[in-house]
């Protein structure tokens, strides 16, 4: 009875209710869906104007999950689309949108943690910008409620931050004071790699350590197959120029695992990350170059092609490359200034000779030479000349852009790069204007500002290039003062780390005449902190100086000696390197040797095969022969892999390259040598010059020389049919790197082939000079210097070939 009574008022009231406020019962009774059903009718949406068609319905009704949610699947769409700025656009100018706007405005206090950081997210993906009303009330809440976020929305605000370019604010910097304070309770590597990319421009060193250390540890917590977090690790330590081997071998495998998932966008990161931190993985390469091989039918827009052609252009075949070169000509025309400068980029490492494409890219070039950076400026400016384009508008244009930058860079690092773009022009030319610049940044230069500024006064000076009155004494008395800031700067070294930094990439003629004997004092001072973490990069220097310093070379072995179990075995062939090179052995040297040897052992199999050919090399001039070593070269399947990588990586291209560069200087210019030259018995020569009577380089297009052509024949642009004549009494010379294909197997002789072809080419008049690859990389020829003086002695000497 009391349950009936019950149930019967409660109806009764009800029908009260409905007579007094018939509006409130039409609303109440008329509520199509709770907050369950609404989004799974969202969930349910096939495009966009579904959802925006709910948005409408229920603008008045829905709650700040359902905000949330709304934006979740429009992005889902969008994600789905191959245009997606365009239906960005469509998307933001949609008048449901603006509602959805207005809502996450009004709701975004109470949405959750994940919810707010999601929407945030999705906002900068729909490319609405940072100064937005919505973004910024976004930032600010999430800012609010920054120490209470855990692991997964912080590492995802971190990116709306790192995608704002953010990398320095002090928002950023209280997000890695919570990932340092946390990292011991931190599990979840995804979430840590994405806070390591994001933090990495603004922690200490030692900070770096904890997080190399830690992702080590949580590696084997992840699925092999999650290969954007090896990729986000691997970006990690290139942001932190750290080439950590255990890491990064780790990496490798988990991308080698996972081939048939990764795209191009993931080959393209990796190789150019690779290339950053110069990690030489040679499965890697050869994988890579088989599916970007496949990719080349499936893109026919420019912005997939041209990623295409930059990742797969520098290591593929003449043919491949040619194919490549021809559908990027194809659509040129639609080439943003971006997609122009990756193209002419990868078209230097490819050593192209694709004179219409060279032109076409060239005016694009041209007409956006207004959009570029200066490192952008710089790219394209080595990259033309080095591709011989002749074109004095461009080139004009660039020096005007390229002062006019300097006139105002106040950083360091940019005016360095400025003045060396400047000094590589047909033309160079720096005022006064330009020079007291250079005085104004000295004292804030870092050791590599210096030796990039003093390489380009230099340029100018030996080649003669004098503007205005006393520009030659001021550049004289300028680099007096960047001695004297040199020599400043390595009296402030009290840490050998960040000394080390400063080293990796200097190199010639003004630092090692004017630092390096100092820099090699201040090493041997710092040498106590020598330890598994650097000993490979303080062994890296010194093979480049060609200086001999016994105290540092043994206290290298001893290092080694002592923590060899810390060091990774990749790290082996630097270390050894200095040794043969320098023809040092260390106390306890068959201890040392045969330390590093077991250490490697248990890798022969898996290192790169060129690199252990050369491993073998340096260790038999030091006249040491381990067995494993010479069983693991010694055998057929290596050989099979080694041919692999001279068929498919380019290694001796780039050998020719570096060749090619320096004739250019030991000729006076490029337009003294030429490469690819086809002869009338079609052999091509890997590079050609002329020298008159006094032995003095022609310069070609400087003299009457006639280039032959034979009717109804095509040859590509790169090549170009010589004749016998020439001026009285000159001397046509061809150069030839000879690589291991040149010669007997088991001993260094000369093959049929490449005989007949020098045997040829003296009937046609030439001077045949042959450069064997065991010359070039040997370890008299380890610097370039030695190899410098080489090519001299070669060209300008006793005429022996």
């Amino acid at each position: 009875m009391k349950r009936t009574f019950f149930i019967e008022s409660v109806f009764t009231t009800m029908l009260r209710l409905r007579a007094i406020c018939p509006f409130s019962w039409r609303v109440f009774h008329f509520r199509p869906f709770s907050c369950e059903p609404l989004i799974s009718q969202m969930d349910k949406c096939t495009n966009e104007e579904q959802v925006f068609d709910l948005i409408e319905k229920n603008k008045a009704i829905l709650s700040e999950e359902q905000v949330g949610c709304a934006f979740s699947i429009l992005w889902q769409f969008q994600k789905q689309k191959t245009s997606l700025l365009k239906s960005v656009e469509c998307i933001r100018d949609h008048p449901q949108f603006l509602t959805l706007y207005n809502l996450t405005i009004n709701k975004m206090e109470f949405m959750n943690d994940d919810n707010l950081v999601n929407v945030l997210y999705i906002t900068q993906q729909f490319a609405i910008e940072a100064h937005d009303p919505l973004v910024e009330a976004l930032m600010t809440e999430a800012w609010r409620r920054l120490e209470r976020f855990d692991i997964n929305v912080l590492s995802k605000f971190s990116s709306c931050l790192a995608d704002q370019h953010l990398y320095f604010s002090p928002l950023m910097g209280k997000i890695a004071d919570i990932v340092n304070r946390n990292l011991e309770t931190i599990q979840d590597l995804r979430s840590l790699s994405v806070l390591m990319v994001s933090i990495s421009s603004l922690i200490s060193q030692r900070f770096q350590e904890q997080l190399v250390n830690k992702a080590e540890l949580l590696f084997d917590t992840i699925d092999p197959s999650h290969v954007n977090i090896a990729r986000r690790i691997v970006q990690f330590l290139r942001n932190i120029k750290y080439s950590y081997y255990p890491l990064l071998e780790r990496c490798n495998k988990v991308f080698l695992s996972d081939v048939a998932n990764l795209d191009l966008e993931s080959i393209s990161k990796i190789l150019s990350l690779y290339n950053s931190l110069q990690f030489h993985s040679f499965d890697f390469i050869l994988m890579a170059k088989r599916r970007l091989t496949k990719m080349v039918p499936l893109f026919d827009q420019p912005a997939s092609f041209v990623k295409l052609f930059a990742a797969l252009g520098p290591m593929a075949g003449p043919e491949e490359k040619k194919q490549l070169e021809s559908t990027v000509l194809l659509m040129s025309e639609e080439l943003t200034s971006q997609q122009a400068l990756a193209v002419i980029v990868a078209m230097e490492e490819m050593e192209s000779r694709n004179s219409r494409l060279i032109k076409k890219i060239a005016s694009i070039l041209h007409r956006n030479l207004d959009n570029y950076k200066s490192i952008e400026l710089l790219k394209i400016t080595q990259a033309l000349i080095f591709l011989h384009f002749r074109g004095k508008e461009l080139f004009v244009k660039l020096r005007e852009l390229l002062l006019s930058y300097l006139k105002i860079s106040v950083k360091p690092s940019e005016i360095s790069i400025l003045v060396y773009a400047i000094s590589v022009l047909p033309s160079p030319n720096l005022d006064e204007a330009g020079i007291s610049r250079i005085e104004a940044v000295l004292p804030q230069c870092d050791l590599n500002d210096l030796n990039s500024l003093a390489m380009s006064i230099l340029r100018w000076i030996q080649n003669g290039h004098v503007y205005l009155d006393n520009t030659t004494g001021k550049q004289l008395k300028l680099l007096q003062k960047l001695d004297h800031y040199g020599h400043q700067r390595l009296k402030k070294y009290n840490s050998l780390n960040l000394l080390r930094e400063e080293l990796k990439s200097l190199k010639g003629d003004w630092f090692s005449e004017s630092l390096l004997e100092e820099t090699i004092a201040t090493l041997q001072c710092l040498m106590d902190d020598i330890s598994y973490v650097n000993v490979a990069g303080i062994a890296s220097f010194i093979s480049r100086t060609n200086y001999l310093n016994t105290l540092l070379l043994d206290k290298i072995a001893s290092v080694v000696l002592q923590q060899i179990e810390k060091i990774h075995p990749f790290a082996i062939f630097a270390i050894i390197l200095p040794f043969s090179i320098l023809n040092y052995d260390p106390p306890q040297r068959d201890a040392f040797f045969g330390t590093c040897i077991q250490h490697l052992n248990s890798y022969l199999s898996i290192l790169d095969p060129l690199m252990l050919v050369f491993l073998g090399f340096y260790l038999a001039t030091l006249q040491y022969f381990p067995e494993d070593l010479l069983k693991t070269i010694f055998n057929i399947k290596f050989l099979g892999r080694l041919d692999l990588q001279l068929e498919h990586i380019g290694i001796l291209n780039g050998a020719q390259q570096q060749i090619y560069k320096m004739l250019a200087e030991v000729l006076g210019g490029i337009n003294c040598v030429k490469a690819s030259v086809l002869t009338p018995y079609y052999h091509t020569v890997d590079f050609e010059c002329i020298l008159d009577k006094r032995k003095k380089p022609l310069p070609y297009g400087g003299h009457k020389i006639a280039l032959g052509k034979l009717p109804e024949m095509h040859w590509e642009s790169n090549t170009q049919i010589v004749e016998s004549r020439l001026p009285p009494e000159a001397e046509r010379i061809a150069l030839e790197f000879l690589d291991l294909r040149a010669f007997c197997r088991n001993i260094p002789h000369l093959k049929g082939k490449s005989a007949m072809k020098k045997r040829h080419l003296e009937i046609l008049g030439y001077r045949v000079i042959q450069i064997p690859h065991f010359e070039w990389n040997s370890m008299t020829m380890s610097t370039k210097d030695a190899r410098m003086d080489y090519l001299r002695e070669r060209i300008f000497g006793d005429g022996k070939s």
